[in-house]
């Protein structure tokens, strides 16, 4: 006999009774595993279909004597559904243990395992792990480094500050005992270390500003070579004091969008930080290129070069080169907050400052994106 919609819907009734009926009685055991809930899902189904049979026989819609047969067939479904369920739990179960592992390898701090896995929502979820656990290792990287660096400028400043307040107490008990012959020299020396104490905190606050994120000003548009032919003006003075012939050129004209300030004072801490260890009689080159996206200043002192090792690390908070930079005594170096402070400045302004060892000494190399 050909199926009609009320068989169908009587088929479906028995099927949905006998399938919610085992689903109650089975939901305590769904709850805990996946795989009792993968056995809960084959009985489910297998009774819901002898249900339907059931209730087929019993509104007389099939004939008694297929009942036995379509229920012995429906049975066999059903083991062999359930055969297939325990592989794929078995599957899902391994995944889910290797899966718990890369966890805990994330949360001991290693990258998590290599082991084959049967499903791809699993092996995407291991693959994000992964980068996960690759970005938290460089984070940590980038956290010691931070806090080392950190150590270091206490400690650098620390002896920095030392000296000078050493030195500004022993001349201001000379002073007031009395027994110094020539009083305004020493209120001449007085000033010249205050006025480095003055330097040195500036210098803290600015890097304070720049690694906090809140380097900010006024923004223009600004010419380089205006910026710097008032650079090399103002530290004429500090470059003959020192016998060091200073000399800035341009090379087409360069316009950049920024605040004019943090800029000069980049610029100002490699030109002095160049006159600083270029030696006596020595040449302190300034050139400004650019083309249609790159305006590029370049900075080469005859300094002897920086050891190649230390080539990476000459932009490091508080770092200071001792092998082949060696300083006037007449401008001691700072406390290695110079270049620092000139690459977070440059930085925010999305450029980019790296330096080269040259014939006689070092070139440092500024780019930032010229005005469209």
């Amino acid at each position: 006999m050909n199926p009609t919609l009320s068989s169908l819907l009587i088929g479906l009734g028995w099927a949905a009774t006998g399938g919610l009926l085992v689903w109650l009685a089975s939901y305590p055991l769904q709850r805990r595993s996946v795989s009792w809930t993968m056995a809960s899902i084959v009985i489910i189904a297998t009774v819901a279909s002898i249900a339907a049979l059931v209730g087929s026989v019993h509104e007389m819609l099939l004939s008694s004597s297929v009942a036995p047969m379509a229920i012995s067939t429906s049975l066999i479904a059903g083991l062999v559904a359930a055969a297939a369920a325990a592989a794929a739990t078995r599957r899902f179960t391994k995944d889910s243990r290797t899966l718990s592992q890369a966890i805990a390898d994330l949360a001991a701090g290693r990258p998590p395992g290599t082991a084959r896995l049967s499903f791809p929502q699993v092996e995407r979820l291991r693959a994000e792990l992964t980068e996960t656990a690759a970005r938290l290792a460089e984070s940590r990287d980038r956290e010691r480094a931070l806090e080392t660096a950190r150590r270091d400028l206490v400690a650098w400043v620390s002896h920095d500050l030392r000296t000078p307040l050493a030195g500004l107490r022993a001349m201001s008990e000379a002073l007031e005992d009395g027994v110094v012959a020539a009083p305004e020299t020493y209120y001449k020396q007085i000033r010249v270390e205050v006025d480095r104490l003055s330097t040195m905190v500036e210098d803290l606050f600015e890097l304070s500003r720049i690694q906090s994120g809140t380097l900010a000003g006024q923004v223009e548009q600004i010419s380089l070579d205006d910026l710097i032919s008032d650079c090399v003006a103002a530290l004429e003075p500090l470059a003959a004091a020192q016998r060091v012939r200073l000399v800035g050129r341009a090379e087409g004209i360069a316009t950049v969008t920024g605040n004019g300030p943090e800029l000069n004072r980049a610029l100002t801490n490699l030109v002095a930080n160049a006159i600083r260890h270029t030696r006596v009689d020595g040449t302190v080159d300034v050139r400004v290129r650019a083309d249609c996206e790159m305006a590029e200043v370049a900075v080469r002192d005859e300094c002897g070069g920086i050891p190649h090792p230390e080539l990476p690390r000459v932009f490091e908070v508080g770092f200071r080169g001792e092998a082949a930079r060696t300083p006037h005594l007449a401008n001691p170096a700072g406390a290695g907050l110079g270049l620092a402070i000139t690459r977070g400045i440059i930085e925010a302004h999305d450029g980019t400052v790296r330096v080269e060892n040259v014939a006689g000494g070092c070139s440092f190399v500024i780019q930032l994106p010229v005005v469209a």
